[in-house]
């Protein structure tokens, strides 16, 4: 038996993930519908989140920014600005409309703290990889085991509440998203074969207890 894991120094090896597409800063009411729309369309959306990191201790922050990109093009929502729109809430709840993210019970309780929705048709990948004998947890392991790639995460701990996002957070947030329905639309394609992977490790007598 095997599992695939991966080094972080052979991650430090690995040529920078970039994204090219489109990013859309979603500041505005206004701006709210039309971009669902577009996301409405997709068969598969990626799904991340942004928080203010809080350096004291028992100081938390709420959501500042909900990431939701399709295989061309990335959303920003600000949330700490224009909160969770009702059009919003529709497509997070909407268990037709399929979402890719990533350790989404912490998303999901950011989300709980600015709105009531109940979100549906969710996949979470820490879940979802298993069965693709990956044995990692991080998006950027993950990426890097399907890819041969690293995503930079340099800009994590920035002010997410800033007036105008850079565009390194910008990019760094795309990506984020981005990946994680890339890796969902890459694993079911069928074109990825464990069994073929240089990061087979054998799983030890007490892992597999």
């Amino acid at each position: 038996m095997y599992t695939l894991r991966i080094d972080k120094e052979k991650i430090h090896e690995m040529e920078l993930v970039h994204y090219d597409g489109p990013i859309y800063v979603i500041d505005t009411l206004s701006q709210v519908r039309p971009a669902v729309a577009v996301l409405r369309r997709q068969p598969v959306v990626g799904f991340d989140t942004e928080t203010r990191p809080s350096f004291k201790k028992g100081v938390t922050h709420k959501m500042a920014l909900m990431q939701l990109a399709t295989p061309e093009e990335c959303f920003l929502f600000r949330v700490n600005r224009i909160g969770i729109p009702q059009v919003l809430a529709d497509f997070l709840a909407d268990p037709q409309c399929l979402k890719v993210g990533l350790s989404l019970r912490d998303d999901f309780a950011k989300l709980h703290t600015v709105t009531g929705v109940e979100p549906q048709g969710f996949v979470d990948l820490q879940e979802f990889v298993r069965d693709y004998k990956i044995g990692e947890a991080s998006l950027q392991k993950i990426f890097a085991i399907l890819f041969n790639k690293k995503i930079s995460k340099g800009q994590q701990l920035t002010n997410w509440e800033i007036d105008k996002l850079s565009e390194s957070q910008q990019q760094y947030a795309a990506i984020d998203a981005w990946a994680c329905g890339k890796i969902y639309k890459y694993l079911k394609s069928g074109e990825f074969n464990p069994d073929e992977s240089p990061y087979k490790q054998e799983i030890e007598e007490n892992e597999k207890a």
